[in-house]
């Protein structure tokens, strides 16, 4: 390299000392000058903005690194859009209003050979391209009505996604998926390194009985949900509803570390549980119970194991063939009166029925568990001084009400206790 470079500028040093025949000292200078100052490195204007497509431009704009990600950064970056600037110009049109043969018009119109010309200028064609570029960065908000709002804002769970889709000739009619989980997995692998996907956990029900939950994973959101509302409909379970508003018994399930107790309730009381137990009884038909959720929270432990527990329920016949007795309903607005609602094939007697026993009905389908409940304070009249002066005048009239109703229900009329012993006299009403 360093001899052709020499070669070079004797080659051109020649010339120079011939027209004009320097000093032999000039000769000198200009020659280690011209081999200082020569290089064969090429030099082309090359920067960021003209190296990378537009693609990868605008990415960069809108885009967060997966490491700024982790650390909560460009919460915001989904707002910038990228702006199509070629967006509304056509080729051919442009700031001066020509008219191309062959490029923004054809050639021949019918006859007639069409020729280069200008047409009247457009003064608000600018003006509309702004516009228009404009309008595609705007970030527009998805306004939803409050029906079809989820559980927070515009966010999948709780919102409804439809039906499944039909199985050949087989359609869900009827029926209505919810979405009771949509979360991103970030998975490690050898080959890929980390890649994301989305876990979907959705419940679908025709209110009627017949309902089921379902999983889904993809590397996109709407293929998980397709995939979990699908599942939810292949794998559907029917559940027998008590008059057609709750169910038949109070219950204890559980699954992981997730205990539920779940109470029956009244016609009107409504649905008191987890979110995503509401969404369940929903789906199902249930419309009044009361649950309490104790120990982990896990939403995916929740739903399994309220699943189990309507899958563990028993009918009231089921119950009184189980104890072999007869299953006897009290209801506060039958003022407690007995009723007789299941009767086994074989009723035990009494001989026969062990001491030990557990004949508390609600004992018997909770499995002895008692729920935790919070300790009760006095209230606040109950510790002043006139409080005792009240109980004191009052107390001789103490459970009066609730003397009368279980005479009633034991003997059918309010009598005392010595009534069989001293029988009054019954006269009969004068007509």
């Amino acid at each position: 390299m360093t001899t052709r470079l020499l070669s070079l500028g004797n080659i051109l040093s020649r010339p120079i000392s011939l027209l004009y025949k320097p000093a032999p000292l000039l000769v000198n200078y200009a020659a280690a000058n011209l081999k200082r100052n020569l290089g064969t490195t090429s030099v082309a204007c090359v920067n960021f903005f003209n190296k990378l497509p537009a693609e990868k431009l605008w990415k960069s704009v809108t885009s967060v690194s997966n490491p700024g990600a982790k650390k909560g950064r460009g919460k915001g970056a989904g707002r910038i859009r990228i702006r199509d600037l070629n967006r509304g110009q056509m080729i051919g049109v442009g700031k001066i209003n020509m008219l191309w043969p062959g490029l923004s018009a054809p050639v021949i119109r019918g006859r007639e050979l069409l020729k280069q010309q200008r047409l009247p200028d457009d003064p608000e064609r600018m003006d509309k391209l702004i516009k228009l570029r404009d309008s595609m960065t705007k970030f527009r908000r998805l306004k939803l009505s409050p029906i079809e709002r989820g559980w927070s804002g515009t966010r999948m769970p709780g919102r409804s996604i439809g039906p499944p889709d039909p199985i050949g000739e087989d359609e869900f009619v009827g029926f209505d998926t919810k979405v009771l989980q949509l979360r991103s997995l970030l998975i490690m692998k050898g080959s890929l390194g980390r890649t994301r996907n989305y876990q979907a956990m959705v419940v679908t029900g025709n209110k009627q009985g017949l309902a089921g939950f379902g999983f889904g994973r993809s590397k996109e959101a709407s293929a998980a949900l397709r995939k979990a509302r699908n599942r939810a409909g292949q794998k559907l379970m029917h559940f027998e509803i008590y008059n057609g508003h709750t169910i038949f018994h109070d219950f204890y399930t559980a699954f992981g570390k997730t205990k539920i107790f779940v109470q029956k309730k009244n016609e009107g009381y409504g649905l008191s549980c987890h979110r995503a137990i509401k969404e369940i009884c929903e789906a199902i038909g249930i419309k009044d119970i009361r649950a309490k959720v104790e120990g982990s929270n896990n939403l995916q432990h929740i739903v399994k194991a309220f699943f189990i527990g309507l899958l563990q329920q028993r009918t009231h016949q089921q119950l009184a063939e189980e104890k072999k007795l007869h299953l006897v309903e009290y209801r506060q607005e039958n003022e407690y009166y007995p009723k007789v609602i299941a009767s086994p094939s074989e009723v035990r007697t009494k001989e026969e029925i062990r001491k030990d026993e557990t004949l508390d009905f609600i004992q018997y389908v909770m499995n002895d568990k008692v729920i935790l409940r919070k300790k009760k304070f006095p209230r606040f009249y109950e510790t002043m001084p006139h409080y005792e002066i009240f109980l004191n005048k009052y107390e001789k009239f103490r459970n009066h009400e609730k003397i009368r109703k279980n005479l009633k229900v034991e003997y059918g009329e309010v009598k005392s206790f010595l009534t069989d012993k001293y029988p009054e006299e019954k006269t009969e009403e004068a007509n």
